[in-house]
C-alpha cells in the first residue's frame, strides 16, 4: 500500500490532467464522500465500472487509506482544498 501522501498526489495528479473526466470526477467524489463518516462516506459502487483499471487502484488505495484514517489531518484537508480548486477552475 504506498503511503497517504503518495495516494493523494496521485489522485490531484489525475484531476490536474483532466479535471472534467468521468474518472477525475468520480474520484474526487469518492475521496469527497469520505470526509463525512458520520453519513456513512455514501458512494454508489457500481460507479466503479465507469474507472480504467488504474483509477479502480486508486479508488481501492483511496478506500484502504480511510480504513488506515487516513482522511484526515492536514495532508488530507490540504489535498482536499486543492482538488475543490482543481475540479472548480479546471
Amino acid at each position: 500500500m504506498p503511503e497517504k501522501n503518495e495516494v493523494l498526489q496521485q489522485l490531484i495528479s489525475l484531476v490536474q490532467n483532466s479535471a472534467h473526466s468521468a474518472g477525475a470526477l468520480t474520484l474526487y467524489a469518492l475521496a469527497s464522500t469520505m470526509q463525512y463518516e458520520q453519513a456513512g462516506c455514501l458512494f454508489k459502487l457500481n460507479k466503479l465500472r465507469d474507472l480504467s483499471v488504474e483509477e479502480r487502484q486508486l479508488a481501492y488505495q483511496l478506500m484502504e487509506l480511510m480504513a488506515q484514517q487516513g482522511n484526515q489531518g492536514d495532508a488530507w484537508d490540504a489535498a482536499m482544498a486543492q482538488l475543490d480548486e482543481l475540479i472548480r477552475n479546471g
